[in-house]
C-alpha cells in the first residue's frame, strides 16, 4: 500500500479540530467475563451493558462506554504473536495523582504485575498488560503549567523511572 499523500504535496495539512476526542476504544477479547473481571472488577468501571456473551460496554462516570469489549471475532482466541500490528496499548486518563495511586493499589491487590512504571515529565504512568495481552496504561497529567521545557520553550517529555512508593503514599 502506498503511502497517504498530505493535502497537496509540499503543503502542510490543515490541523484537526482541537475540540475533537477520542470516545472510546473497542478491544477484542477470548473470553467476555474474564475481561470484564479486569475491567470492572479490578479497574473500577462500571458495566452499562451487556450483550449475553458476545460483547459489554463499561465506563467511568456513567458515559454510555469508554471501552467495548467483544468476542465476535476473538471468542477463544490468542493474543497477537509479538512482531505483528494492532493496539500497542490503550491509555487511561486518570484525573488526579491520587486516583492513580488508588488504580496501583488495585492492581497490587489482585496481583497484576506492571509491565513499568514511568515519569514522562508530562505524565506519569504505569504499563501492565490485560488478561487478553492487550496494552494498557494508566497515567494521570500534569498540569501543563509543569510540564519540562527545552531553552527554546519547546515541550521536553522525558521518560525516567516513576516513583511507585510516592505513588502510593498519595491520599
Amino acid at each position: 500500500m502506498a503511502p497517504v499523500p498530505l493535502s497537496g504535496e509540499g503543503r502542510t495539512p490543515r490541523p484537526i479540530d482541537p475540540g475533537t476526542r477520542i470516545g472510546h476504544v473497542h478491544l477484542k477479547v477470548a473470553d467476555l467475563d474474564r475481561a470484564i473481571g479486569f475491567y470492572c472488577g479490578v479497574l473500577g468501571f462500571e458495566l452499562m451493558q451487556r450483550y449475553g456473551s458476545q460483547a459489554a460496554f463499561v465506563s467511568a462516570g456513567g458515559y454510555h462506554h469508554h471501552i467495548g469489549l467483544n468476542t465476535w471475532e476473538s471468542l477463544g482466541g490468542a493474543p497477537p504473536p509479538r512482531g505483528s500490528t494492532g493496539l500497542f496499548h490503550t491509555a487511561i486518563l486518570y484525573p488526579t495523582r491520587a486516583a492513580l495511586a488508588d488504580a496501583l493499589r488495585r492492581l497490587i491487590a489482585a496481583g497484576i504485575p506492571l509491565d513499568g512504571a514511568s515519569d514522562h515529565g508530562v505524565s506519569e504512568a504505569l504499563y501492565l498488560r490485560d488478561p487478553d495481552g492487550n496494552g494498557v496504561e494508566l497515567y494521570r497529567d500534569r498540569p501543563p503549567e509543569d510540564w519540562p521545557t527545552m531553552p527554546d520553550g519547546s515541550l521536553a517529555m522525558v521518560t525516567r523511572a516513576l516513583d511507585l512508593d510516592g505513588l502510593l503514599a498519595e491520599g
